[in-house]
This record gives structure tokens, C-alpha cells and sequence, in this order.
């Protein structure tokens, strides 16, 4: 299969041992008794059960944990080459195409965020502390001040973070990953100088919402960052007519290409640590039994509530900020929402659709809980899962069609779209605390993370 320019990548950073270990398509995950079409899969989807142990459950879980992260570093690895591409001959179509290379690696990183709040190697250091990589993934809100020009104001600010002196592209330090390493977060949490938003900012430039039409309302466009600002010439600027040396394009380029590479190299880790064969992490989780059952249901219920629900959607309704929109540069916040939404529900029918197109299933935790005698419980919390991900289409099919997230929450009429996602969010979360009681597994309190309250 594809995956861009890959071939372009040294064998170091594609980690081809890891890489090209064979994912199975959950066989591991689904030695349970078949059901009585005679084959072992995810009933979550077909609608017909089959008997799977808690262990069939977990492996599945691991393998496609693997699948996920294996697809986010192909796509950044693309994306770097995308990146590179334009860097070296910066036209117009070049940089669409960085921008749509952008896009397109977050849908399968989007869909791993169901593997956070569980220990696992993309928020947990390698001494067990909590850390890992996932902050210099994928932080939010930056402070833009630090990176590169900003204008004065942005409708919704909450404030940009500032260096002392000048922003990394104006400055004359080396752009390399130990600077922007060593800046990450240095000043406070708004100083994210690496990472998916990072990337995002220097395409897209901030998105200022002005209002074009005269009519008080929030312009429904991303940033207009100008192709110029990467321009090798003359006609170097920082901003729309405002011309400045080439070196100051120069080190945007350098920034890019740098901040990609950080992050092929953090989703690498990752990889290494889910790799099915020697990963320590995925050796350890199958091993787990009901602790990592239980883990896989944590996971899934502190992403619904405290961050997807109150940090990534809450915070930016009540606020009307589009600072606080989770991608404010691109006004691609539609698709994180229903990609976090999705690996939820992936992570209950067990089942991934990998970005060359093949599915990785086995067993599920609705095969779970038909299995143990829980079928209403099965289809609730199954009913749960599609009525979020059916407001979560709403907003996508919206923001497709011309009224970005931004806007649906500045918008009184359209914010009740907004609100059905949340309460959505929330009917899962309760849902999930049944199924961990009913299953008997342990789990931290589901509704711990986040900062506004939800209910």
C-alpha cells in the first residue's frame, strides 16, 4: 500500500522492523466459541453476537491501537514530504497541497485519542510519570506570538502568550528540533512551539474571523496566511503586502520541515511501544486482563466527557472564542470533534478502517457483554455511540457545506447543533460507567478531567 512519498524516508525513520510487522485483522482478538454464522468478528456492527473472552477484547484493543498509530506516522511522514515539496518550490498549488496533506494526517491521529488517559506511551513517560509525547503532538491553544507575526486582537482572544524580545521566525536562532525542543512550553502552557498545531499555525496563519460583510457576523473562512510568507525572492512578506527579507521565508521554511520531523519522530515512539511483536507497552496490555478491560473503558469515558465534551467543545461555546477552538488556524475543529467521537465508538465494535482502505476488527465489548449476559446493556451503550456520532455529522456535514465550528458557536440558532453533541457525550459517559460496573472492572472516576461542568 501508499502512503505518499514514503519511499523518500530514510529505513531509520520508517522503523521498518516495527512498521511492517503484520496487524492481523484481530484473529488474536477473537478465539472465542463462534456464533452461529460460524466465524468469530465484531458483532458491534454485523448484529450478530459471538462468545469472546475479556483477553479476546484486550488484544483486539492492542492490535488496532497499533493500526491507529502506525497510520498517524505514515500520514505525518507524507505530510513531510508535502511540506518539503512546497518549501523547496513555494506556489500556490504547493501549498494547497501542504494544507491538504495537513488534513488528511490528522484523521487517523484523530481517531487514537481513545488510547490516552490510560497509561499508555503517548501520555505516560518512560519512568510511568505522566508526560509521554502526546503534548508536543498535538497541545492546544498556542501562543502564536511565540512563533511567528500575529495581529493585535482575535475576535475571542484569551490572550497570546509573548517571548521576551521577538518571535522564533523574526529571531536569528537556529532553527532546529533542540530550539523548538527546548521552547516547548518554557514560558507556560501557551508556548507549544512543535506539534500538529504548530504545523497548522505557519499554513494557515491566524484565522481573525473579521467581519467582511458588514452584517456583525463571524467571516466563515480559515487563515489566509499568504503564500507569499514562504516566498524565496523579492517577494517575501509577513502578511498580505508587507515585504520583508527573504531570510524571514527561509526560516518559516526551516520551521516547518523541523517541527514535522519532532513529530515523526514523537509518533515513532509511539509505534515502537504498540508494536505487536516486541513493543513493551502492547506486551504488557494484553497481558493485562480485566485491569486492561477496564483501562480500554476509562480511556473511552475521559475522552467523551472532560475533553472532547468540556475541553475541546464546552469551553469554546461559552466562551465564543475561537482561540479556544481545538483547530482554530484551519477551521478543521468539525473533524477532530467526530474523529474523537469515532475512536470511541471504534474502541466498543472494535473495528478501524485504515487509511488504505482495510479494516482491522476482532473482538468487541458489545461481543463482551452479550457474551456475560448484558444484551440490554450492549445495545444501549451501542445506541449511545451512534446517537453522538449522528450530532457529531451534523456539525462535519455543516462545516462542509460552509458554517465552520467557529460559527455554530457564535450563532445562537445554530448552537443547539453544538449542545446535542455534548449531550451526547454525556449520555455515553453514563452508559460507560454501567458497562464498568457491570462488568466488575476497576476504572478512575470517568468525569475527573475538564474544566467546565457539562451536565
Amino acid at each position: 500500500m501508499k502512503f505518499g512519498s514514503v519511499h523518500k524516508i530514510t529505513t531509520a525513520i520508517l522503523l521498518a522492523s516495527a512498521l511492517t510487522a503484520c496487524v492481523d485483522d484481530g484473529d488474536d482478538g477473537a478465539q472465542g466459541v463462534a456464533g452461529i454464522d460460524g466465524a468469530a468478528g465484531a458483532a458491534g456492527t454485523s448484529g450478530v453476537s459471538v462468545f469472546v473472552t475479556r483477553d479476546d477484547v484486550v488484544t483486539t484493543n492492542a492490535n488496532i491501537a497499533y493500526a491507529v498509530y502506525s497510520d498517524s506516522l505514515f500520514a505525518a511522514i507524507t505530510l513531510r514530504d508535502s511540506l518539503a515539496t512546497f518549501v523547496t518550490t513555494p506556489t500556490a498549488d504547493n501549498f494547497v497541497a501542504a494544507k491538504e496533506s495537513w488534513k488528511a494526517s490528522r484523521e487517523p491521529y484523530g481517531q487514537s485519542e481513545v488510547y490516552r488517559f490510560r497509561g499508555g506511551p503517548i501520555d505516560t513517560n518512560a519512568d510511568g510519570s505522566e508526560g509521554g509525547v502526546e503534548g508536543a503532538v498535538n497541545a492546544w491553544p498556542l501562543g502564536e506570538a511565540v512563533i511567528d507575526y500575529v495581529a493585535g486582537q482575535v475576535d475571542g482572544d484569551d490572550g497570546i502568550a509573548t517571548l521576551v524580545g521577538t518571535n522564533i521566525i523574526a529571531g536569528t536562532a537556529t532553527i532546529d528540533q533542540d530550539l523548538l525542543e527546548g521552547l516547548f512550553e518554557k514560558n507556560g502552557d501557551a508556548d507549544v512551539t512543535t506539534g500538529y498545531h504548530a504545523i497548522e499555525f505557519l499554513l494557515w496563519g491566524q484565522d481573525l474571523n473579521a467581519d467582511q460583510t458588514g452584517t456583525g457576523t463571524r467571516d466563515m473562512t480559515p487563515g489566509q496566511r499568504p503564500v507569499t510568507d514562504y516566498a524565496l525572492d523579492g517577494a517575501c512578506t509577513s502578511g498580505l503586502g508587507n515585504t520583508v527579507t527573504p531570510v524571514t521565508c527561509q526560516r518559516r521554511g526551516e520551521y516547518l520541515l523541523v517541527a514535522a520531523d519532532i513529530l515523526i519522530k514523537d509518533l515513532k515512539t509511539v509505534v515502537t511501544a504498540w508494536e505487536p511483536q516486541t513493543g513493551s507497552h502492547y506486551k504488557s496490555f494484553v497481558a493485562g486482563g480485566d485491569d486492561s478491560l477496564g483501562i480500554i473503558l476509562e480511556g473511552m469515558g475521559r475522552l467523551s466527557y472532560g475533553e472532547l465534551g468540556s475541553e475541546r467543545i464546552n469551553i469554546a461555546l461559552i466562551n465564543n472564542s475561537q482561540e479556544d477552538e481545538h483547530s482554530c488556524f484551519s477551521d478543521n475543529t468539525h473533524r477532530d470533534i467526530f474523529l474523537n467521537a469515532k475512536g470511541v465508538q471504534n474502541s466498543f465494535n472494535a473495528q478501524y478502517t485504515r487509511i488504505d482502505g482495510e479494516v482491522i476488527e476482532g473482538a468487541s465489548i458489545y461481543d463482551l457483554l452479550v457474551t456475560e449476559g448484558e444484551h440490554e446493556l450492549a445495545n444501549k451503550l451501542r445506541a449511545s455511540l451512534e446517537a453522538t456520532m449522528s450530532a457529531a455529522a451534523v456539525i462535519d456535514t455543516k462545516a462542509k457545506t460552509g458554517m465552520p465550528f467557529d460559527v455554530l458557536t457564535a450563532v445562537d440558532i445554530e448552537q443547539p447543533n453544538v449542545v446535542a453533541v455534548i449531550a451526547g457525550l454525556v449520555a455515553q459517559t453514563d452508559d460507560i460507567e454501567q458497562v464498568i460496573d457491570a462488568l466488575g472492572v476497576t476504572a478512575g472516576d470517568l468525569k475527573q478531567d475538564g474544566s467546565t461542568n457539562i451536565e
